[in-house]
């Protein structure tokens, strides 16, 4: 039975991702009176659970066990089923807390508009504190024949389909599109990526972008670089087609049985009414934030992928604790606190990176010292039957600070957080060379890795 709405709360969190959803029952066990708005009942939880992180890598652990696309389909709504019921109920036990489900719109900078997704009623809300946690969106580009395909689908309704696509074209080539490509790929799909960037993963160095490619294309992943999608064609029950040219401007056409849009996100602001409240934006339409997640508009903030940081839910959970230092008794934390962020993308091997770039350390000045390691030379790779990848460290040759490091092998997702934490404590690259690691595992990578220094 929902819980009747109040007029007034002590705080109004609008959507349901992970830094509102820790912000709501935090405050509520401290006895603030909470509301957090969620526009849809099957977004309890935010985008994480529900159609990102959870259900992407659990998709993709299938996969690598071999497990039927449909069958892993299914087990996986079961898992989203009971962690959006997990986290509804991780807020809304709370006395102090009410999930309202409706679409929220600024009516002024304290009032907030509801309108109940349920019986479509109107209710007026007023906070004295209001933090926006709305998330981002697929962008999704002017492409002619896009928007009347029945084949298009973007990550989300891409994984809501429950027959594995014999042929899927992914137009973009970023971290999004690999991970499906790699994903789809493994169950059985014959993947092409259409990337309009000119080299593929032009932010990497070149020495790591090269090894994730020749995994893409040891699985069977057709990668096309330069290229411009002109147009999608509708055909049959069964294929569409993508029109596309290259560099040498000639026309190409390829068939599908789905095409997956992953070229880029954009902020979920729509139908939210910023202007009512005096909330400002910038170019791309991120809401403008200081050091401490407020607004121009003092007693609201803009939390998670909605106010433009570095789109992780690990950073909204940080965007959480920058809040709560604030009203309680915590060590200030701010923006500029945040350093040495780390990230993974789920290709098969993971590929991880935290700090600089060989090429940004040495456009930085920095005089380096740049150690790799084939994956195959680690002894618990050969044991998980998983040797393709490369490690690269790259550390600072006159104080011997690591100022970053890339991983492309198993388990590169664990293993990145140590290096980060070495990284943040400031510690020498000695400290990693010489720990004293368990065995078999891939931490003892590190130990091979980083003597390559010395």
């Amino acid at each position: 039975m929902m819980k009747s709405i109040h007029s007034a709360y002590d705080a109004l969190i609008i959507g349901f991702g992970k830094g509102g959803k820790t912000l709501a029952a935090y405050l509520a066990n401290q006895g603030w009176t909470v509301a957090l708005v969620e526009q849809s009942p099957f977004m309890y939880g935010g985008t994480c659970i529900n159609i990102a992180c959870i259900p992407t890598k659990f998709l993709i652990h299938d996969a690598e066990l071999g497990k039927p696309y449909a069958e892993a389909i299914s087990e996986k709504d079961q898992l989203i089923g009971t962690l959006r019921q997990r986290n509804f109920n991780m807020v809304d036990q709370s006395p102090n807390a009410t999930v309202i489900t409706g679409k929220a719109a600024f009516v002024s900078p304290h009032q907030v508009s509801v309108r109940l997704t349920d019986t479509g009623e109107e209710v007026l809300i007023e906070a004295g504190r209001i933090f926006i946690n709305t998330g981002a969106k697929p962008l999704i580009p002017s492409i002619p024949g896009l928007q009347h395909s029945q084949r298009v689908f973007t990550s989300t309704t891409l994984m809501q389909q429950k027959q594995l696509p014999d042929e899927l074209v992914i137009i973009g080539g970023g971290y999004i599109a690999l991970e499906f490509a790699s994903m789809y790929a493994q169950y059985g799909s014959r993947v092409t990526i259409l990337d309009r960037s000119i080299h593929f993963l032009p932010k990497e160095d070149r020495d790591m972008a090269d090894a994730v490619q020749i995994i893409l294309l040891s699985k069977g992943i057709r990668i096309e670089q330069a290229v411009t999608v002109d147009e999608i064609i509708p055909g049959d029950d069964r294929y569409d087609t993508v029109v596309y040219h290259g560099q040498e401007q000639n026309r190409q056409e390829i068939s599908a049985a789905a095409i997956l849009v992953a070229t880029g996100r954009q902020p979920y602001t729509e139908g939210l009414n910023l202007s009512a409240a005096g909330v400002e934006q910038d170019a791309r339409g991120y809401i403008k934030v200081n050091d401490h997640l407020q607004t121009n508009i003092p007693h609201i903030w803009a939390i998670g992928d909605v106010n433009g940081g570095p789109q992780f839910t690990y950073i909204s959970l940080d965007d959480f604790r920058i809040i709560r230092s604030q009203f309680f008794n915590f060590k200030p934390h701010t923006l500029t606190d945040r350093s040495q962020v780390a990230f993974s993308l789920f290709t098969s091997p993971p590929f991880s990176h935290v700090g600089l770039r060989e090429h940004e350390a040495l456009a930085q000045g920095y005089r380096i010292k740049v150690a790799t390691l084939p994956a195959a030379s680690i002894t618990r790779a050969h044991v998980l039957k998983e040797t393709e990848g490369l490690l690269k460290a790259i550390v600072d040759a006159d104080t011997n600070q690591i100022l970053g490091c890339t991983l492309l092998c198993a388990n590169s997702s664990e293993l990145i957080n140590l290096v980060q934490l070495a990284m943040r404590a400031g510690f020498d690259y000695t400290v990693l060379r010489d720990t004293i690691y368990t065995h078999p595992s891939m931490s003892e990578g590190l130990n091979d890795l980083f003597a390559k220094l010395t």
